[in-house]
């Protein structure tokens, strides 16, 4: 092989792997600082009921502050509001705070920076004795629902004592004085991150800067029929002036989470745009193990978006909007159709959230599969251009002989 030809073979070999390494190479560099801070303001003698604290996570930018807040009273509920300025701040007034949660007792100062708000509350656990299998609590007879746990009568354990603020982590944990909650609890996971990246455990979902993250996991309740399934109820509440709507989309790329291939995305936009403001994004799949492998994995479906008229019973939520919102409720049930397994052979699922600000997280192509397509894709490349230039070499070299083809 001359030295032109094999010259030319890497120059293809360069541009081509420089193109895959090119789009590896186009993450998200947006960074924050985060802090977590312990019910901001709460001096003496006020004090909160035992076991109730309210979080608040601030995500600094360059030139904003992206505030999320937790709070375990009532309803659990957490509240995302993004600012124009990095000097915006989390107002609690604590007495009307504590005793009533009269609308504005919390704020975010100054108000005039505040460019989004909206919260996110789990308010029902719902539990239907699948006895025809259909994995669908809507062709379900409503006589094999039974009564819902209502979150907002919970006991929830106590923040402080749950938060991991080198990772930015805060688990929350509850439950109500009955039989089935006797060695059960509903968990609550609140991740907040200050870069692109994902986690490790399935279903690794791809979060930023501007994403919060909520793990949610129902562990040991006993069931109250021989073929239980659960559903989670959870609403949305936002500034009036802003519509949701749920996009489902298709992805070629399971990679990171194995036999799933589409996001479900419930978005916020202002009314009669089609900008997203605000998301919760999940995948459709939920998991029977702390620790799942592939047959753990189950998938999960979503009812319609519902408009609601009243606001969720949380402390936060009445503490920070006025009656001038917007509120819709969806379901999330798991669990698929003929599928043998029921909760009460596990007497475990778990789903993730991410909760954000603008546009969600669109999963690129991974490593594997840029290198996949760039072989697939450069080979046969490869292959045409030694072709040509060989045949080229040949012709070159017959003509310059000096001897005509012989017909």
């Amino acid at each position: 092989m001359s030295t032109f030809t094999a010259n030319l073979i890497f120059s293809v070999l360069f541009l081509v792997f420089g193109a895959a390494l090119g789009l590896l190479g186009n993450g998200d560099k947006f960074r924050r600082k985060v802090s977590v801070e312990l019910n901001p303001g709460l001096t003496h003698p006020w004090v909160l009921p035992p076991g109730v604290n309210l979080v608040h996570v601030q995500g600094l930018g360059l030139n904003d502050t992206l505030h999320f807040l937790l709070c375990n009273h009532g309803a659990p509920a957490l509240l995302m509001v993004h600012t124009n300025s990095t000097q915006s701040s989390v107002q609690v007034d604590w007495p009307s705070f504590i005793k009533s949660s009269s609308p504005r007792s919390l704020k975010v100062e100054p108000q005039s920076s505040v460019l989004y708000s909206s919260a996110l509350v789990f308010t029902r656990v719902w539990e239907y004795d699948d006895v025809n299998n259909t994995a669908d609590p809507q062709q379900t007879a409503e006589s094999s629902f039974y009564p819902p746990y209502e979150l907002q009568n919970f006991i929830w354990s106590d923040l402080n004592k749950t938060g991991d603020q080198s990772n930015h982590t805060l688990q929350l944990c509850g439950g109500e004085n009955t039989e089935s909650f006797v060695n059960g609890s509903l968990c609550l996971q609140f991740s907040a991150f200050e870069s692109v990246g994902r986690d490790q455990p399935w279903p690794s979902l791809h979060h930023n800067a501007n994403s919060s993250q909520l793990h949610v996991w129902l562990k040991g309740v006993t069931p109250r029929g021989n073929h239980s399934r659960f559903a989670l109820e959870f609403q949305s509440v936002g500034d009036s002036g802003f519509e949701g709507r749920v996009d489902v989309y298709s992805s070629i790329d399971d990679e990171y989470t194995p036999s799933i291939f589409k996001v479900s995305q419930w978005v916020s936009s202002p009314v009669n745009s089609t900008g997203v403001w605000g998301y919760n994004q999940w995948k459709p799949v939920a998991y029977r193990k702390a620790d799942p492998v592939f047959e753990d994995a189950t998938p999960c479906k979503h009812s319609q978006l519902v408009s609601m008229t009243h606001i969720p019973q949380s402390r936060l939520v009445q503490a920070y909007f006025t009656n001038d919102t917007q509120t819709y409720g969806l379901n999330i049930s798991f669990g698929i159709e003929k599928d043998p397994a029921f909760y009460s052979d596990t007497k475990y699922i778990s789903w993730t959230v991410l909760v954000g600000l603008g546009d969600p997280p669109a999963d690129s192509f991974s490593t594997l599969i840029i290198i996949i397509i760039t072989v697939g894709l450069g080979t046969p490349l490869v292959i045409i251009i030694v072709g040509g230039v060989f045949v080229w070499l040949r012709k070159k070299r017959s003509q310059s002989s000096g001897y005509e083809p012989i017909n």
